[in-house]
């Protein structure tokens, strides 16, 4: 048994955050062998009901720019997939109306997550998804629009990528040398390291 197993079953067991809205549910995928790592935010209200993290809309379009089927991207020892919180942390509400998902707890990547990358000695490619990641894997950024246009500084094992949220297709639409230029770069290193 690797080191790994205790572990997610510690975690799977957390109440760190246990006045959470819908109530404590850690959701994330690892396998001692997964060669990729999904940096996320936290999970939707969705993910925390299914209890499988990107099993909706924003996952559609994770797989499609990563160039691989729910197969493959549900294989724990291909991807690890480890949000900066691990529960759904509430919504935003403001004047009556739902404005978003709240930011990932603060208690979860402090506990956990040291423990969970020593863990998985496999990772060639760290794949950061949204700002909470970004300040946590690459602390001295210069925000993510310009973390996603220097792409190369951190190639060939880091990419920045804007959450694949529907709320951002004004970003994609503002940024197209994203999906032109990056993405086919990515979809080559993902099938070469998955093979």
């Amino acid at each position: 048994m690797s080191e790994l197993t205790p572990l997610l079953e510690d975690i799977r067991r957390c109440t760190l955050c246990s006045g959470l809205p819908l109530g404590p549910k850690p959701i994330l995928q690892a396998g001692s062998k997964a060669r990729i790592l999904i940096a996320g935010q936290a999970p939707g209200a969705k993910t925390h009901e299914k209890g499988r993290p990107f099993d909706d809309v924003s996952g559609d379009r994770l797989r499609q720019w990563l160039g691989v089927d729910k197969a493959r991207f549900y294989d724990a020892n291909q991807f690890a997939i480890i949000p900066m919180g691990f529960c759904f942390p509430g919504t935003v509400i403001k004047q009556g109306r739902r404005q978003g998902d709240l930011p990932p707890r603060p208690e979860c990547a402090p506990a956990w997550r040291d423990k969970l990358l020593a863990a998985l000695p496999n990772i060639e490619l760290t794949l950061v998804l949204g700002r909470y990641a970004l300040d946590w894997h690459l602390p001295e950024h210069n925000g993510l629009t310009e973390e996603v246009a220097q792409w190369q500084r951190h190639w060939p094992k880091l990419m920045v990528l804007p959450h694949p949220s529907p709320r951002n297709a004004l970003w994609l639409k503002k940024n197209p040398h994203f999906e032109a230029t990056q993405l086919p770069l990515l979809k080559q290193r993902i099938s070469t390291i998955l093979g």
